[in-house]
């Protein structure tokens, strides 16, 4: 999925796609999201996960992205980007894993990570706050609405409102003085 709110050059973003996707593919990868965008120069950053990692249920070990994939598929992206000549200007090719605290940029990201705690920023206050972090408890596809449950509160927050949203990772407790982690 691209982010066309990051792209600022003249690309055609579905060209773009067209030649991203199938590379990463081939490598059993899913592109997550791709930026475009100067920050100082143009940088082209595409994030992948593996592939099937968008189900629900797959463990999170099988899911990771590690450097041999990222430098796989940049190795062959970087002479297709070439051959279909989109981008008319110099930049640099990024390819990394969207991380622990990846942002959620559409609606089946939300559905994706119900459950999950995330940090969303609102363009219109729900219940006084424009910032909510709270578990994601579900998207209502009629009323495009996804429910954010903080405590024994849940807010209905429209996905038009999210101007921002990424996952927050928690680490889990620590151990207390004097105890060996428990090892599972």
């Amino acid at each position: 999925m691209l982010a066309p709110h990051s792209t600022r050059s003249i690309v055609d973003l579905a060209r773009l796609a067209a030649v991203i996707e199938p590379v990463a593919h081939a490598h059993g990868a899913e592109v997550a999201f791709v930026e475009f965008k100067n920050e100082g120069g143009w940088i082209l950053r595409v994030y992948v996960e593996k592939a099937g990692s968008a189900e629900k249920n797959v463990d999170t070990k099988d899911a990771s992205v590690d450097l041999d994939l990222c430098s796989a598929v940049a190795r062959d992206l970087s002479p297709a980007l070439d051959v279909a000549d989109l981008i008319p200007h110099r930049y640099n090719l990024e390819v990394s894993s969207p991380g622990l605290e990846r942002p959620l940029l559409a609606e089946r990201d939300f559905v994706r990570f119900a459950g999950k705690k995330a940090k969303l920023k609102l363009t219109h206050a729900v219940a006084g706050q424009k910032v909510l972090v709270g578990i994601l408890d579900g998207v209502d596809e009629k009323k495009k609405n996804v429910t954010v449950r903080d405590g024994s509160r849940s807010f209905e927050v429209p996905l038009a409102d999210v101007e921002k949203a990424r996952l927050v990772f928690e680490f889990g407790p620590a151990p207390k003085p004097g105890k060996k982690a428990s090892k599972r």
